[in-house]
């Protein structure tokens, strides 16, 4: 199999603190490439950088805030001189019936799923350009393409990605730049609900729910991929999934 080699690769993977995050940059270094972590919770991610060793640096950064955005950059642009790939993980969900939502909810979904795309995107895009094979990947979901009840902003956010990338493919394109989704159905992460009598638990143990590693192992498919070919979207899906 035709795949490129990613050893001395310089990433930036956001919301590396747990989940499919840290699963990705347990493969990104394994495939040789530095990863800078970067997430609000600070002591999470230097316990991963310091198990994953010299290709690891953690960064503490809020996606939803440009001024720490700005710096985490910056820090990647004087220690590094550029980068190969962006992972846009980072991103949160409330579940909960529209009616009974509150402002405040609504801008945290869309300050940190939409918002924090928009800040690190646009501050990766000059770190990228003249780099072969530069991606910047982003974790949407399925529910960007079909809405969930209990879960109107939360998916609103994700059509919403999705679009911002069709576009965004089409301006980078010409540069080299790939701008790539990946979109998990069910899978088992730290928020969304874990307790056995929590309905999305409940949805997760029905269906078999997918595994972080698996959605990692998209995220380094498709990077890896010759710098000419663009995944553009990859829909991963439980089997015992149907919506």
């Amino acid at each position: 199999m035709q795949m490129q080699n990613l050893s001395g690769k310089i990433a930036v993977v956001t919301g590396a603190s747990s989940g499919i995050g840290a699963a990705a940059a347990r493969l990104l270094v394994d495939e040789g490439v530095t990863v800078v972590l970067a997430a609000r919770r600070k002591d999470r991610i230097q316990a991963l950088a310091d198990e994953l060793g010299e290709l690891a640096l953690a960064v503490e950064a809020d996606v939803a805030d440009p001024q720490s955005v700005a710096a985490l950059f910056k820090l990647v642009h004087d220690q590094f001189g550029g980068l190969d790939l962006l992972f846009n993980n980072a991103g949160v969900g409330i579940n909960g019936v529209f009616a009974d939502s509150s402002p405040e909810g609504w801008r945290t979904q869309i300050d940190a799923n939409f918002y924090g795309v928009l800040n690190c995107t646009h501050a990766a895009i000059p770190l990228m350009q003249g780099r072969e094979g530069a991606m910047i990947s982003t974790v949407s979901s399925v529910g960007g393409r079909n809405g969930a009840p209990g879960w109107a902003v939360y998916c609103a956010t994700k059509f919403a990605v999705i679009g911002f990338h069709d576009s965004l493919r089409k301006e980078l394109g010409d540069q080299g730049i790939r701008v790539s989704l990946i979109e998990p159905g069910a899978t088992w992460t730290e928020w969304g609900g874990t307790g056995e009598n929590d309905p999305a638990a409940q949805h997760r143990a029905q269906v078999d729910a997918l595994h972080s590693v698996d959605i990692a192992q998209g995220l380094v498919y498709s990077f890896a991929q010759p710098p000419r070919v663009l995944v553009g979207e990859l829909v991963i899906r439980p089997v015992r999934q149907m919506d």
